[in-house]
Protein backbone atom coordinates (compact mmCIF):
# COMPACT_ATOMS: atom_id res chain seq x y z
CA UNK A 1 0.00 0.00 0.00
CA UNK A 2 1.27 3.03 -0.99
CA UNK A 3 0.82 5.52 1.94
CA UNK A 4 0.78 8.54 -0.03
CA UNK A 5 -1.73 7.35 -2.03
CA UNK A 6 -3.85 6.42 0.77
CA UNK A 7 -4.04 9.98 2.65
CA UNK A 8 -6.18 12.53 1.34
CA UNK A 9 -6.26 16.28 3.44
CA UNK A 10 -8.34 19.06 2.57
CA UNK A 11 -7.68 22.42 4.31
CA UNK A 12 -11.07 23.85 5.43
CA UNK A 13 -10.62 27.10 7.46
CA UNK A 14 -12.76 29.67 6.73
CA UNK A 15 -14.32 28.56 3.75
CA UNK A 16 -18.08 28.70 2.49
CA UNK A 17 -19.98 25.49 2.07
CA UNK A 18 -17.76 23.33 4.10
CA UNK A 19 -20.07 20.32 4.52
CA UNK A 20 -20.50 19.57 1.09
CA UNK A 21 -17.17 20.41 0.10
CA UNK A 22 -15.62 18.06 2.75
CA UNK A 23 -18.67 15.25 0.97
CA UNK A 24 -17.27 16.07 -2.26
CA UNK A 25 -13.68 15.99 -1.35
CA UNK A 26 -14.19 12.46 0.31
CA UNK A 27 -16.44 11.21 -2.34
CA UNK A 28 -13.59 11.81 -4.86
CA UNK A 29 -11.04 10.10 -2.36
CA UNK A 30 -13.56 6.70 -2.56
CA UNK A 31 -13.90 6.79 -6.08
CA UNK A 32 -9.90 7.20 -6.52
CA UNK A 33 -10.30 3.87 -4.55
CA UNK A 34 -12.36 2.12 -6.08
CA UNK A 35 -14.52 1.62 -3.75
CA UNK A 36 -17.48 4.39 -5.93
CA UNK A 37 -19.21 3.73 -7.85
CA UNK A 38 -20.62 0.91 -5.70
CA UNK A 39 -20.65 -2.84 -6.90
CA UNK A 40 -23.23 -3.82 -4.57
CA UNK A 41 -25.62 -2.64 -2.75
CA UNK A 42 -23.22 -3.35 0.52
CA UNK A 43 -20.38 -1.53 -0.76
CA UNK A 44 -22.86 1.35 -1.63
CA UNK A 45 -24.22 1.48 2.03
CA UNK A 46 -19.93 1.37 3.34
CA UNK A 47 -19.51 4.59 0.89
CA UNK A 48 -22.76 6.36 2.12
CA UNK A 49 -21.88 5.79 5.72
CA UNK A 50 -18.27 7.21 5.42
CA UNK A 51 -20.01 10.39 3.61
CA UNK A 52 -22.65 10.54 6.05
CA UNK A 53 -20.25 10.35 9.14
CA UNK A 54 -18.23 13.17 7.36
CA UNK A 55 -21.06 15.68 7.24
CA UNK A 56 -21.91 14.88 10.75
CA UNK A 57 -17.69 15.57 11.90
CA UNK A 58 -17.62 18.58 9.88
CA UNK A 59 -21.25 20.01 10.89
CA UNK A 60 -20.21 19.51 14.33
CA UNK A 61 -17.29 21.34 14.03
CA UNK A 62 -19.19 24.39 12.39
CA UNK A 63 -21.57 24.54 15.27
CA UNK A 64 -19.45 23.05 18.14
CA UNK A 65 -15.93 24.13 17.63
CA UNK A 66 -15.48 27.27 16.20
CA UNK A 67 -15.08 25.83 12.72
CA UNK A 68 -13.25 22.80 10.93
CA UNK A 69 -9.44 23.56 9.89
CA UNK A 70 -8.72 20.11 8.30
CA UNK A 71 -10.46 16.90 6.81
CA UNK A 72 -8.11 13.96 6.73
CA UNK A 73 -9.30 10.51 5.10
CA UNK A 74 -6.99 7.48 5.32
CA UNK A 75 -7.23 4.32 3.88
CA UNK A 76 -5.92 1.44 6.19
CA UNK A 77 -5.96 -2.15 5.68
CA UNK A 78 -9.64 -2.96 6.80
CA UNK A 79 -10.07 0.49 7.39
CA UNK A 80 -11.00 4.09 6.41
CA UNK A 81 -10.20 6.82 9.41
CA UNK A 82 -12.12 10.29 9.08
CA UNK A 83 -10.27 13.24 11.03
CA UNK A 84 -11.78 16.44 11.49
CA UNK A 85 -9.17 18.84 13.11
CA UNK A 86 -11.08 22.52 14.74
CA UNK A 87 -10.13 25.05 16.86
CA UNK A 88 -13.06 23.84 19.91
CA UNK A 89 -12.32 22.91 23.32
CA UNK A 90 -15.35 21.56 23.95
CA UNK A 91 -15.85 17.47 24.14
CA UNK A 92 -18.30 16.06 21.63
CA UNK A 93 -20.40 13.02 22.90
CA UNK A 94 -23.72 11.96 21.87
CA UNK A 95 -26.91 13.56 23.39
CA UNK A 96 -27.98 10.98 25.81
CA UNK A 97 -30.69 10.09 26.14
CA UNK A 98 -31.28 9.74 22.39
CA UNK A 99 -34.87 11.25 22.00
CA UNK A 100 -35.88 10.45 18.27
CA UNK A 101 -38.38 13.09 17.82
CA UNK A 102 -35.71 15.77 19.29
CA UNK A 103 -34.41 18.05 16.74
CA UNK A 104 -30.90 18.34 16.29
CA UNK A 105 -27.72 16.64 18.71
CA UNK A 106 -27.81 13.29 16.45
CA UNK A 107 -24.35 13.70 14.64
CA UNK A 108 -22.30 11.69 17.43
CA UNK A 109 -24.93 9.47 18.06
CA UNK A 110 -25.04 8.55 14.29
CA UNK A 111 -21.05 8.31 14.64
CA UNK A 112 -21.12 6.05 17.50
CA UNK A 113 -23.88 4.29 15.59
CA UNK A 114 -21.94 3.55 11.96
CA UNK A 115 -18.65 3.27 13.16
CA UNK A 116 -16.23 0.86 14.73
CA UNK A 117 -14.69 3.44 16.88
CA UNK A 118 -14.37 6.97 17.50
CA UNK A 119 -12.39 9.37 19.60
CA UNK A 120 -10.63 12.78 20.51
CA UNK A 121 -7.04 13.51 20.04
CA UNK A 122 -6.06 16.86 21.91
CA UNK A 123 -1.99 17.86 21.34
CA UNK A 124 -1.18 19.12 24.66
CA UNK A 125 -0.55 23.07 25.40
CA UNK A 126 -2.37 23.60 21.91
CA UNK A 127 -5.63 24.65 21.17
CA UNK A 128 -8.19 22.83 19.38
CA UNK A 129 -8.69 19.05 18.96
CA UNK A 130 -8.99 16.10 15.81
CA UNK A 131 -12.39 14.13 16.41
CA UNK A 132 -11.80 10.70 14.58
CA UNK A 133 -14.20 8.58 13.48
CA UNK A 134 -13.14 4.53 11.85
CA UNK A 135 -15.53 2.59 9.83
CA UNK A 136 -14.96 -1.04 8.42
CA UNK A 137 -13.50 -1.01 4.44
CA UNK A 138 -16.06 -2.58 2.26
CA UNK A 139 -15.61 -6.10 1.61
Amino acid sequence: MDLASDVRTLALGETSGTVPLARDFTRTALTEWGWLPAATADRRAVAEDVLLVVSELVTNACLHAEGPERLRVLRLPGTVRLEVTDRGAGQPAPRTPHRAGRPGGHGMFIVQRLCRDWGVERVPGAPGKTVWAELSAPA
